[in-house]
């Protein structure tokens, strides 16, 4: 499979590391300083930019008919506008805010947990998540992912950084040197307090995700998930 780097950053640099192990060829490495000239060649395009660029990478691989994975986050209030993009041109488009395998099976853990906590009023959520100080947005993207998933199936309305009230959930976002990614789902109540935990050990498994919804998005169109990936949507 033929893919093209859009952001060839840490994380561009390990995504093209695993494809080359995986037989893959890179046809483009696009950086800010460089043209999207050879996108048309690709299979499939993996965006890991930045925010302020993510659009315009996704709206080019749709417009060279190309497939495209994104894993950038930050962006999200363009996300509507990008599906419909999508849409119009009969192409294909994936964002995951995390692609490691074990994110995406987390989030449905956080789901189904949210469910049966629902029915407790003693026990208040919260959230703490942890990155590289590198990372430009706060709270991650996968810290969204999990407090929309806490809503979706629960009497909680919104996620805020300040002080919550109790129909809010509070995420503490902290930022420190070397750490990948570190995200915590707590309920606290008087007497006890239960906590999901999911802690990554090095960027690879975020990589390893992106290649591997690569090779499966190869010839769809829609709109898809990490969930349509690994087959989780019905689980």
């Amino acid at each position: 499979m033929k893919i093209a780097l859009l952001g060839y950053g840490k994380m561009g640099k390990i995504i093209e590391r695993i494809a080359l192990e995986r037989g893959h060829e890179i046809v483009l490495r696009k950086t800010s300083e460089s043209s999207f000239n050879g996108i048309e060649k690709a299979d499939v395009a993996i965006d890991f930019s930045v925010p302020s660029s993510a659009v315009e990478n996704i709206k080019a691989a749709l417009d060279a008919q190309v497939p495209v994975i994104s894993g950038t986050t930050g962006w999200l209030e363009h996300y509507d506008e990008i599906t419909s993009y999508c849409n119009e041109q009969e192409g294909a488009f994936l964002y995951g805010s995390n692609f490691s395998l074990g994110v995406n099976i987390f989030f449905k853990l956080n789901e189904y947990l949210a469910k049966m906590m629902n029915q407790l009023e003693q026990y208040n959520v919260s959230m703490e998540e942890i990155h590289h100080t590198q990372k430009l947005d706060a709270p991650s993207g996968t810290a969204i992912s999990l407090a929309e998933g806490i809503i979706a199936n629960s009497n909680y309305t919104n996620w805020t950084l300040e002080q919550a009230n109790t129909q809010e959930i509070h995420i503490d976002a902290k930022r420190i040197d070397s750490v990948p990614g570190t995200h915590s789902v707590f309920y606290d109540s008087a007497i006890d307090q239960i906590e999901i935990k999911h802690t990554a050990h090095s960027r690879e498994g975020f990589a390893l995700g992106a290649v591997v919804a690569s090779e499966w998005i190869k010839d769809k169109k829609g709109i898809f998930t990490m969930q349509d990936v690994l087959n989780l949507n019905n689980k």
